[in-house]
């Protein structure tokens, strides 16, 4: 009878176990550390859910999409986290995902109708460096200085292709001979931001391409101000991070469930301390003090998602020619 009574408890067990319903989120790998926004969007999530939310760090942005078209529909994820507007055409045109459904009036500095993909934070690129550091003021600068940089591979990285899309918005025709300028300046090209980061804090670099509120996470989790971003007279190229689920995905509701809720208070309230951007729909309490003491674009240049697309395999062409000679 014991072992009746324990082959009982063990298939009772396992039908509730089964019956828990599994979310996958293709995610960058920054999102899903013990510091990034992951632990507390899991916790928060499941305990409304009724689901298990498995976040599934897959490379940065451009890695997403690149692992997405290789699944296609046999891929296991039901939502893709990271993508930005220079990729969100490129995702569309896969056909992969569906419509979110998700109705919210977003606190952006831009007009946000995609009906597939739901912005969850923004930001503006930036060469962060060591304050006691007299930094260049625009790429022109950059370029006739000797400050070395480390920047991230932009067929991986949305910050790398970022990087691209500023210069291309700043210089347009000219932007050729800007890249020739700053080639010598490049230490390193890294793969995605995480690895460049590290490389500029262990001294390896002058600059660091990042964002401008950088800054705010050295303020916040170590208090040390001895970190800036430079400000560029061009103006700043702006990123805003998206999510989209899948048509394939065996659970369309849970997936519209999740987009919805990275909207919601508690995500958006961490987003600034944990991914270190600023929200898509501000949360109650605001930002924190610190983000008042980053520095402000006087102009943000942005390209629309078809522009973008558009613009991507040029500029591509443009950098690998300059740093190729």
């Amino acid at each position: 009878m014991k072992h009746l009574a324990f082959a009982a408890g063990l298939f009772g067990a396992t039908a509730a176990m089964a019956q828990t319903p599994e979310l996958t989120v293709y995610t960058y790998d920054s999102f899903v550390t013990d510091w990034g926004p992951g632990p507390a969007v899991e916790k928060a999530f499941e305990e409304v859910c009724g689901c298990d939310l498995n976040l599934v760090g897959a490379g940065d942005g451009a890695a997403l999409l690149a692992r997405l078209k290789l699944e296609g529909d046999r891929s296991e994820a039901d939502v893709v986290l990271g993508l930005d507007t220079n990729l969100v055409a490129a995702a569309a045109e896969t056909g992969l995902f569906a419509p979110h459904g998700v109705e919210v009036e977003y606190d952006l500095p831009y007009d946000w109708t995609d009906a597939t993909f739901v912005p969850y934070d923004w930001g503006y690129f930036a060469f962060v460096h060591e304050t006691g550091m007299n930094a260049p003021e625009s790429f022109r600068e950059l370029a006739d200085s000797d400050r070395a940089i480390v920047i991230q591979e932009p067929r991986s990285s949305t910050p790398g292709l970022g990087l691209l899309m500023w210069v291309k918005a700043a210089y347009g025709e000219e932007a050729p001979a800007i890249w020739e300028g700053l080639s010598d300046n490049i230490v390193t090209v890294t793969k995605g931001w995480s690895e460049a980061y590290g490389l500029f804090l262990e001294g390896e670099a002058d600059m660091v391409l990042s964002y401008t509120t950088s800054p705010a996470y050295h303020l916040i989790a170590e208090e040390d101000d001895s970190k800036a971003a430079a400000l560029f007279e061009e103006g700043h190229y702006m990123q805003i991070e998206v999510a989209g689920m899948l048509a394939a995905s065996d659970q369309p509701e849970l997936a519209q469930e999740f987009l919805a809720f990275l909207l919601t208070d508690p995500v958006q309230s961490v987003i600034p301390t944990t991914n270190w951007m600023y929200p898509a729909k501000m949360p109650e309490g605001g930002l924190p003090k610190e983000f008042d003491t980053l520095v402000q674009p006087d102009k943000a240049l942005l390209f629309a998602p078809e522009d973008a697309a558009e613009m991507r395999d040029p500029a591509l062409a443009e950098w690998l020619d300059a740093l190729s000679r």
